[in-house]
């Protein structure tokens, strides 16, 4: 398989490639998401799953429901992916891709569970700051990442 995107876990020891872009990406706010994520809301984005490999390490899925299960690092908790039991796709999070820019979601699902607080006047009204700048404290300007890189690396790579 020739993949067109990577991604995988925070600490590299699960890894995945997709053969084709995602043919759709939502953002889903139902509440088996945000507990899934511990976020207000997951992003996935979908390909077939003949499309879709691991290729480090073999995470387990926990079925969430009678129709789907996700799948996460067992190392790191890394959420990874979810598939619906009943259809040959499987969606993988945006944010464990290696580069999530390249994946816009189309659609908001699970309306339902979305929060009252979580809107677009929301979020822009808030105070925006770099992580790095000139008043990052030191313990974050000097600190040493434990986090698997942004692409493969070698069998047996450590940090």
């Amino acid at each position: 398989m020739q993949p067109v995107l990577t991604g995988g876990c925070q600490c590299g020891a699960v890894r995945y490639a997709l053969a084709e872009m995602p043919g759709s990406a939502s953002l889903c706010h139902c509440r088996m998401c945000q507990k899934a994520v511990g976020q207000p809301f997951a992003a996935y984005a979908t390909v077939a799953a003949t499309a879709f490999a691991w290729t480090r390490g073999d995470p387990p899925a926990f079925r969430s429901s009678t129709a789907a299960e996700r799948h996460f690092c067992p190392a790191c908790g890394t959420p990874l992916s979810f598939r619906y039991l009943h259809k040959p796709t499987i969606s993988v999070s945006v944010g464990s891709l290696d580069t999530p820019e390249h994946v816009r979601p189309t659609r908001h699902v699970g309306v339902q569970g979305r929060l009252s607080w979580l809107t677009a006047a929301t979020l822009e009204a808030l105070p925006a700051a770099p992580t790095v700048g000139a008043q990052t404290p030191p313990y974050v300007r000097d600190l040493t990442s434990f986090q698997h890189p942004d692409h493969d690396t070698p069998e047996g790579w450590a940090r």
